[in-house]
């Protein structure tokens, strides 16, 4: 069994259809960490750390963010805090002179820190390309997914169902990539 620990529920259902496909058990506790300053990879090791001592079992942590290449990876790790003060529309502001799509490519990323009792994390990458739309298009998902433009499917993460963007996501990314790992050990 490995715990999750997150607050987010959304996670937690796409974790849970992801590892119910390889008979891995999946426990959630919602066990608040302090996030440290620093890349992907430092928060969730550091979480995972934490966790880990604190429960002393298996788990899991995500972090992920939106990194905008022109904006020289802002929002990044301050997806969240972003968000939640400018929102999209200023995510949109922020843009509004780069017309050219090179000039808007994005990716999504994902981390997903595992860590045992007695062990160091190990880290687990899953990223998605995009580019950010010209405005907010569709009305599923959250945060940044109606400004999220994926070319392949010609619609935001706010068009697609959970379903669709779950096929193909960075968190579905970085769980799989754990998976591939922990099933080879």
């Amino acid at each position: 069994m490995i715990t999750f620990i997150t607050g987010n529920q959304h996670k937690v259902k796409e974790a849970e259809k992801i590892f119910q496909k390889f008979n891995i058990e999946l426990e959630h506790i919602d066990l608040g960490y302090t996030e440290v300053q620093g890349t992907l990879e430092d928060v969730a090791k550091s979480g995972a750390k934490y966790a880990c001592e604190k429960l002393n079992k298996p788990v899991i942590v995500e972090d992920a963010g939106l990194f905008i290449k022109t904006l020289k990876g802002f929002p990044g790790t301050y997806s969240s805090y972003v968000q939640e003060t400018i929102g999209n529309q200023g995510i949109l502001k922020l843009m509004k002179d780069f017309i050219n799509p090179k000039d808007r490519y994005a990716e999504f990323r994902s981390v997903i820190g595992y860590c045992t009792p007695n062990s160091e994390p190990e880290i687990f990458l899953g990223s998605v390309k995009g580019q950010i739309s010209t405005e907010e298009r569709g009305s599923y998902g959250f945060a940044f997914d109606s400004i999220f433009y994926v070319e392949e499917k010609d619609k935001t993460f706010g068009e697609l169902t959970r379903e669709e963007k779950n096929q193909f996501s960075h968190r579905k990314n970085s769980l799989n990539s754990f998976i591939d790992w922990y099933l080879k050990k």
